[in-house]
């Protein structure tokens, strides 16, 4: 995540890259869909022992977060202006080289997890976080203390292990980064290791026991699309790009583009095969072995390759 690095110390002085800060608003959003059951950490995990279903991260089977976030963000700022007049702000959601868990941290919303993640304890680790910088001197909140206590069970967890230490993520691992934000080739080594999981993860917040206490989002923005919950890798993997824009319209998963799509089911695919083969898998597989992009081509390949023989 070149980005963050290109940003220096802009990162770690709101003021630098937004100058005439003098504090800093942050705010959390819940973003676990209203019809969230109990036992949903559970529900959650098991479908990880589904091969075949297609699994997609929670926070991004509703609409796309930035632009809620951002916008209820913008709208408490004028709220704001028409309280006290007009001031000078920027609102930020993970749309910017912004330490927004620090931020978090030191602001009272949360203390930041073994996995990194920001925790509240009484909402767990399933939300969104924002901010507005604004030009007001505005009174300090009190950091919290951590509560993880000997926990590691995030640690643990860890599919690809890329949580190398209490607070520290090796983003070349992380599946959720691997399945987004990288644009190439998956590393050969860490294909088998991603299982089911073709958009993100969440298997160290499902874990986490502080998640019980997680809550259900208000809004309707944040319920499950139909396709992008219980669906099958096939099913999936044979979107056509015109059916993938149309269902991720909104999405956060739109911005990843069809062929990372298609490339991340692919090895998810492959892992299926590999516990047990499967025809039907193939035959879906082979109907891409030509497909333009050579990304999706190696990774298709690759799956066939695994393929158990029966």
């Amino acid at each position: 995540m070149g980005y963050m690095a290109a940003h220096g110390l802009k990162r770690a002085r709101p003021a630098e890259l937004v100058p005439g800060t003098l504090s800093v608003i942050t705010a959390r959003m819940d973003y676990l869909p209203r019809a969230t059951t109990e036992g949903w950490q559970a529900i959650e995990l098991e479908r990880l022992d589904r091969p075949q279903e297609a699994v997609v991260s929670v926070y991004a089977r509703g609409r796309d977060y930035h632009k809620v976030l951002r916008n209820r963000l913008q709208a408490l700022a004028d709220r704001i202006a028409a309280h006290i007049g007009p001031f000078g702000y920027r609102v930020f959601t993970d749309s910017a080289p912004v330490l927004e868990v620090e931020l978090a941290s030191r602001s009272g919303i949360g203390w930041r997890g073994k996995h990194t993640l920001a925790l509240h304890r009484e909402a767990g680790s399933m939300f969104f976080l924002g901010e507005i910088f604004v030009d007001l001197a505005l009174p300090h909140t009190e950091a919290v203390s951590e509560h993880c206590g000997s926990c590691s069970a995030c640690i643990d967890v860890c599919p690809t292990q890329a949580i190398t230490g209490p607070q520290h993520v090796d983003a070349r691992r992380c599946i959720s980064y691997l399945t987004i934000e990288h644009a190439g080739p998956i590393p050969l080594e860490l294909r088998p290791l991603m299982g089911n999981r073709i958009y993100g993860c969440d298997d160290c917040q499902l874990v986490c026991p502080w998640n019980k206490f997680a809550q259900r989002s208000v809004l309707p923005d944040f319920d499950e699309r139909a396709g992008l919950s219980g669906s099958t890798l096939i099913e999936l993997f044979a979107w056509s790009e015109a059916e993938f824009l149309r269902r991720t319209e909104g999405s956060a998963i739109r911005r990843i583009g069809h062929e990372r799509w298609l490339r991340n089911i692919a090895v998810a695919m492959g892992n299926a095969l590999r516990v047990r083969s499967d025809p039907v898998l193939e035959v879906a597989l082979q109907g891409r072995a030509d497909h333009p992009s050579p990304i999706v081509r190696e990774h298709v390949a690759w799956a066939l390759a695994q393929s158990q023989p029966a």
